[in-house]
């Protein structure tokens, strides 16, 4: 917080109090009257705000899209490649069923 923040606010607090008047705060920090009311029911709504409920646990992270993307894409890679390995042990079983009865090798699909 910069100096003349934590002035306004020392001065605010000290008008709350019963220190001071409106009338000598304003002139303390060199504004009218009106204007130190202006301050004084920003500071106290802002005061307000940072006392509401917060929702509890961590704060949502920030998604990144790209990265998304990108998670999606191996998912459906990894996908792809379990399905190729269970054609390569369906084939291997056919092959061994073949070898058994004398049959030719199962061939292997380009896809």
């Amino acid at each position: 917080m910069n100096a003349k923040a934590s002035q306004r606010a020392e001065v605010i607090f000290k008008v709350r109090s019963g220190q001071m008047t409106a009338t000598d705060a304003a002139q303390a920090l060199g504004i009218s009257r009106q204007q130190y009311y202006k301050w004084e029911q920003r500071a106290l709504q802002a005061v307000l705000n940072s006392l509401e409920d917060q929702p509890t646990g961590r704060p949502a992270t920030p998604t990144d899209p790209e990265k998304e993307k990108l998670q999606s894409r191996v998912k459906q890679l990894e996908q792809k490649v379990q399905v190729y390995e269970q054609k390569e042990q369906l084939r291997q079983v056919l092959n061994e069923w073949a070898a058994r009865d004398d049959l030719p090798p199962a061939k292997k699909n380009p896809k």
